[in-house]
């Protein structure tokens, strides 16, 4: 991403927080795994949002009309017998010619230097709770400022949300990020398909979950969650991610798999026939919860508030299921008593962007937030059924059901990304025939 995108972003925040203020935001450390193995590093969003620095140990500096330069980058210092064993460093040379930075500090300094840049502000701009260690710090740098005021040092005053102003920019994704997301789309894309044409009786869960893994990283992606591959009665589990066990003739297999580019999430669901062809009771189910995914999508548009998709998809799932005799009483009763979560218990989708589950308010007072071009959410409508649920057919058993595609609010309506993806039952037949 360009690094004018990033500086385009810190001047509009600074620009919101005002004259006087200080934004104090750390980066992700490195998290060991075992022992001297570490988790692959995967940078604070916020942080990788405001500086598209990927290093740990660094923290983010901007302080509107410093007459130094307003964005300071604390980080590593170049080291090479360090970056022989563990990968380059940007050094304070690379802050700033390479990453756009005004100014930049070693990190070991940071104690030396950033309390004199609190002075004389009246509001710090944090996020507090998010580090814990760091927010000790913070609050000791200020409490050693406060107790110096009687010489003449200009204590902060008030401590400042950052994520008020922050995730309310992020809601919003411009023309960069979304070329980011069209991107993990259409790799997310092609993984889902790959997994749909080598799916067969008798493979294993986790040898489709290596074709993502293939797919993904043949691309220079990274899963932006943990994938679901569930199988038969698996596919009945939300959040199912164990992945191992065989696939069988005649079941259902339920993937929700997402990439990630440059930090930038995917995020799709898609249910097909493990022998390539549906049962006419799964078929049954997939119709209503394709018809419910097709109504929510229509309710994605400017003017409409976010819970629309959620409303519309619900009062489908409720009518098919009385259709089926799954559900018994009218469409209004059992809307109003929420019979469907028997069925259906989550939510009609979620923000999407730098966190698979974005941030952003729903809510903006006591009101669903209305939904403006440049937003991008999921639509996930399911069915799930597992064995044994009461007064359900067994015909009907161990059948989970959900297809999820990522969706962009325009200024006209809206705008499917990873609509390249099968959804129909003809169309997945026809291709795992194929």
């Amino acid at each position: 991403m360009k690094i004018t995108e990033f500086k385009r972003r810190r001047s509009q925040l600074m620009k919101m927080m005002g004259k006087n203020t200080i934004a104090i935001l750390p980066s992700s450390s490195e998290l060991i795994r075992n022992r001297d193995a570490h988790f692959p590093f995967r940078q604070d969003s916020d942080f990788l949002y405001l500086t598209g620095f990927n290093e740990p140990d660094a923290v983010m500096v901007l302080k509107p009309g410093r007459k130094h330069g307003e964005y300071i980058l604390f980080c590593r210092e170049k080291d090479p017998e360090k970056e022989t064993w563990n990968g380059r460093r940007a050094g304070q040379e690379g802050a700033i010619d390479i990453h756009g930075a005004d100014d930049s500090f070693p990190i070991d300094d940071i104690d030396d230097i950033l309390p004199g840049m609190l002075e004389g502000t009246d509001s710090i701009f944090n996020i507090m709770g998010r580090y814990s260690e760091f927010d000790k710090r913070l609050i000791g740098w200020v409490s050693h400022i406060r107790e110096h005021s009687r010489s003449g040092k200009h204590v902060p005053s008030e401590f400042v949300a950052l994520e008020y102003l922050l995730h309310d920019m992020r809601l919003f994704k411009s023309r960069e990020e979304l070329r980011m997301m069209r991107k993990a789309a259409a790799i997310n894309v092609r993984a889902h398909l790959r997994a749909m044409k080598l799916c067969a009786p008798g493979k294993y869960e986790y040898q489709i979950h290596a074709e993502f893994d293939h797919e993904y990283r043949g691309y220079n992606a990274d899963h932006a969650y943990p994938a679901i591959v569930g199988g038969g009665a698996n596919g009945c589990i939300l959040h199912y991610t164990d992945n191992n066990d065989e696939l069988k003739d005649g079941e259902l297999l339920l993937i929700d798999a997402g990439c990630e580019v440059e930090g930038y999430a995917s995020d799709v669901t898609r249910t097909f026939p493990v022998n390539g062809k549906y049962s006419s009771a799964q078929r049954d189910l997939y119709d209503i919860v394709l018809a419910a995914h097709q109504a929510a999508v229509k309710k994605v548009k400017p003017g409409n508030h976010w819970n629309d998709p959620h409303d519309a998809a619900v009062r489908v799932i409720t009518r098919g299921l009385i259709e089926l005799k799954l559900l018994k009483g009218t469409v209004a009763r059992l809307l109003k008593e929420q019979a469907y979560r028997k069925f259906y218990m989550h939510r009609t989708g979620h923000w999407l962007g730098l966190d698979v589950h974005d941030v952003g308010d729903y809510r903006v007072g006591d009101q669903w937030r209305l939904l403006e071009p440049g937003m991008v959410l999921t639509i996930e409508p399911g069915i799930y059924i597992p064995a044994h649920t009461r007064g359900v057919h067994r015909k009907w058993w161990n059948i989970g059901i959900r297809i999820e595609d990522d969706v962009l609010v325009t200024r006209q309506g809206c705008e499917i990304l990873t609509d390249a993806l099968p959804r129909k039952v003809a169309e997945i037949e026809a291709l795992m025939a194929g």
